[in-house]
């Protein structure tokens, strides 16, 4: 690489990195501060970091740890189900002959493609015909089931499980189940995680399908409770510092999930399998 090509890719490095992390180094710096400070942007006065954690958990009568709760249950639990979900799909596609399986995996293609927006109001249609609308089980439902998660899945099974070892486990007498717990699913363990990393930023951000589906305060994931308190921040200021204090504390599971299975994506489990 010539020193100008090195010093291009630098450089668009560079930008990127502030790009994403000057958001992150307000939030943390307006995070520290009361009303005041905020609106008289005082880079390094009006220090309420203690105060505004204190408030950000009274607020309301304490609804925030319950949103908080709320969307732990629905991202962590709901990826972990929709990654499984996943890449069982995906192994069937890749692993078993059917009657009309590309024409099937053409319709999950095609679904991968159609916005979750444009989906809100079906799905609300169907909860409500199900009695689920305001319920835990009108945003976890949904969340289960991800078209693009299957493709991932099917690629990852292509890439992780060898026809041969799945052969040699039939030949020492594995059922299928056997073989695809036992044999399959421990390989694919970098494929599960990737998923599940991927589904659990989806549905922690997920937004506009809770609005639809939920009224009830005490179901609201931290993205729709935040959201409804910097509304009411126009006419009450002191909802800016805990709406702040409240995104920061939310974006803390994420960053904690990446880190901790970020080990868990290296390739070449299968390495050796195959003689």
């Amino acid at each position: 690489m010539t020193l100008l090509g090195r010093t291009t890719v630098n450089v668009v490095v560079g930008i990127s990195v502030l790009y994403t992390l000057l958001p992150v180094m307000w939030l943390v710096l307006a995070a520290t501060k009361n009303v005041d400070a905020l609106f008289n942007s005082d880079l390094f006065g009006g220090f309420s970091l203690v105060e505004n954690v204190k408030d950000l958990f009274a607020m309301d009568k304490g609804l925030y740890p319950r949103w908080y709760l709320n969307s732990l249950l629905y991202a962590v639990v709901g990826a972990a189900v929709s990654a499984f979900i996943s890449i069982a799909a995906g192994y069937a596609f890749d692993k078993y002959a059917f009657r009309h399986k590309e024409k099937l995996f053409g319709l999950v293609l095609a679904a991968v493609m159609v916005p979750q927006t444009v989906l809100a109001l079906p799905l609300y249609l169907m909860a409500s015909e199900a009695g689920l609308v305001n319920t835990f089980w009108a945003v976890f439902i949904p969340a289960l089931f991800n078209p693009f998660g299957v493709y991932l899945g099917r690629i990852f099974a292509q890439g992780y499980v060898p026809d041969e070892v799945l052969e040699a486990a039939r030949i020492d007498g594995a059922g299928d189940l056997t073989t695809y717990f036992k044999v399959a699913f421990r390989m694919l363990g970098p494929g599960v995680v990737t998923l599940f990393l991927f589904q659990l930023t989806t549905i922690w951000n997920n937004f506009f399908l809770p609005m639809v589906m939920l009224s009830d305060q005490l179901l609201y994931p931290v993205s729709l409770g935040l959201y409804q308190w910097n509304s009411s921040a126009t006419v009450s200021p002191e909802y800016y510092p805990v709406v702040i204090m409240g995104s920061l504390l939310a974006v803390l599971p994420l960053i904690l999930a990446f880190m901790l299975l970020q080990r868990f994506w290296k390739a070449g489990l299968t390495a050796g399998a195959v003689k």
